[in-house]
Formats: structure tokens, C-alpha cells, sequence
């Protein structure tokens, strides 16, 4: 049975959704989406991927499409008629459709796409035997703090690193980390020190990472926000990543160089415990 998907209005079978070819997310990448991540049938932490998903819109300039309440809605109704239990709710938003022509016209309509997509055991699997990452020069635009649809760099550098032989890849510029492909990036220092790179328009403002580092504490560690190099990754006692998908994800090598003892290190272990017992009182 196919999967219902919502496009512009309406709730269809995904083999007859359609868009158009001159909208501007298919033309010029002019839009912005969000992932909500799905656990027993609710929503993990969906009012801050909605409030991040409007502070895209507004950097943008791009209108909200409908009300948050009725996006809301929109978002339950899916996981209700897909009979969800585990994955993610994906939603896309451009800035519209009109003939092609890099200046827009004032007024386009938003088109608005969601659609669900089933979790299986693989991050699981990934939070018991960890990721090797490797580190690829980040070629991407200076405004990643805009969850923009303009993956292409970060999907290039995750291909390279699967032919690589690693599972993913750390980037570098100016000598300095600055996230995973698809992810937040942090270290954990022999001193009990969970460093990560501070907010800024180089990175992601990551939803998982900013309740991760709420539930630091918990875990023992102090938060230091910080630029750090290949170097101190690979001196550290442990690494992971953060992302609404993987919430909290060990990396256990980077470029070739176990870290620690080049397993899944006990405060990875732990945060992760503490994420998702968060997620699960964060469900909506």
C-alpha cells in the first residue's frame, strides 16, 4: 500500500502527487524544510522543529503557507492515515512556482509537501557499534543556520565517505570542525569536557543538539561551545553526533584514528539514555 502525502492542500497517494517544474525549490533550491521524528505514534520536540522551520521562512522571506496549528494538523493526519508508529514527518516548503527568472515576483504562493517516512532498527544498530567518520573541506554557503533544501554538498561528501569505507563525514574549514553532513558534531575531552561548536550562521541550529547539551549536566559533563580541530578529535576519549533521526550517535573513528578505545564511550551511552527519555515526555 502506498504512503498518503500532503501536497498544497491535499492528502493523496504518493503516486499522484505532483509539483510543478517551475517551482522554485526544483528550479533555484529556494525552500526550506524540517524532520520531526515520530515515536509511538507522536511527535519528538515538534514545537521547536515548527519554530525553526519559521525562523527559516523568515530568513528567507518566504511566507508561512498555512497557520502552525493547521501545519500541526496536518502533520498528525498523516501519521493517523500512514499508520506510523517509528520514523519521521518531512516537510518542504518554497517559495513558490512562476516562469524561471532569479528575480521572483512578489506574492508567489508557498508550496507546501509533506510526507512520512517508516524508522527501522538501523539507528539502533548505529548507537551499539558506532560510526567511523572521515573529514571532507566543507564547500557549502556561509548560511547554514537556514535549514535550506540545498543538500547537494552535504550528500557529495556523505557519498565520498560511504566510497571511502567510513559512514559519514565531519567538515572542515579553516582548520576548525564545523558539523557532519547531516548532523551536529561533538567531542567529549579526557577531562570530562563535552565541547561543541558555538551557534553562529556556520552550523545548523541543531533541535536535538540544543536538548542535549540542556541534559549535559545530568550526565556529569560541562559544556564548553567552541570551535575544535581534526587533531582534538582524535586526541578525545569520545565523539558523537546529534540529529532529530540519530538523536544521540557514537563515533568511535575519525580519519582512520580510533577514538578512546574505539568504541561507543559511556557518557555517549548516557546521554543518549537521557535523550530519549526526554523525547518521550516531549511527545505531542
Amino acid at each position: 500500500m502506498s504512503r498518503t502525502v500532503y501536497v498544497n492542500g491535499e492528502f493523496l497517494p504518493e503516486e499522484d502527487a505532483k509539483i510543478s517544474i517551475f517551482d522554485r525549490g526544483f528550479l533555484f533550491a529556494d525552500g526550506v524544510y524540517e524532520v520531526s521524528t515520530i515515536l509511538d505514534g507522536k511527535l519528538v520536540d515538534n514545537a521547536a522543529h515548527l519554530a525553526r522551520l519559521q525562523r527559516s521562512l523568515g530568513e528567507l522571506a518566504i511566507p508561512l503557507p498555512c497557520t502552525m496549528e493547521e501545519l500541526e494538523a496536518i502533520q498528525h493526519e498523516l501519521i493517523k492515515r500512514n499508520n506510523i508508529d517509528a520514523g519521521s514527518v518531512y516537510i518542504q516548503v518554497t517559495r513558490g512556482a512562476e516562469d524561471r527568472n532569479f528575480l521572483w515576483s512578489e506574492g508567489l504562493k508557498p508550496s507546501l509537501v509533506l510526507f512520512t517516512q517508516t524508522r527501522g532498527a538501523k539507528m539502533d544498530s548505529v548507537a551499539e557499534v558506532g560510526l567511523n567518520v572521515v573529514s571532507q573541506p566543507d564547500i557549502r554557503w556561509q548560511r547554514r543556520d537556514i535549514k535550506t533544501v540545498a543538500l547537494l554538498p552535504a550528500s557529495m561528501a556523505k557519498k565520498k565517505a560511504i566510497a571511502d569505507g567510513a559512514n559519514d563525514a565531519w567538515l572542515v574549514e579553516d582548520g576548525f570542525i564545523t558539523e557532519g553532513t547531516s548532523n551536529n558534531a561533538h567531542i567529549i575531552t579526557r577531562d570530562g569536557k563535552l565541547i561543541t561548536r558555538a551557534l553562529s550562521n556556520k552550523i545548523l541550529h541543531g533541535i536535538t543538539r540544543k536538548a542535549v547539551l540542556a541534559l549535559a549536566d545530568e550526565a556529569g559533563l560541562t559544556v564548553e561551545e567552541r570551535s575544535f580541530t581534526p587533531d582534538e578529535v582524535k586526541a578525545a576519549a569520545e565523539a558523537f553526533v546529534t540529529s532529530a533521526t540519530m538523536f544521540v550517535a557514537p563515533v568511535v573513528s575519525f580519519d582512520g584514528t580510533a577514538i578512546g578505545d574505539g568504541k561507543p564511550g559511556p557518557f555517549t551511552k548516557r546521554l543518549r539514555e537521557l535523550y530519549i527519555d526526554f523525547a518521550k515526555k516531549s511527545l505531542s
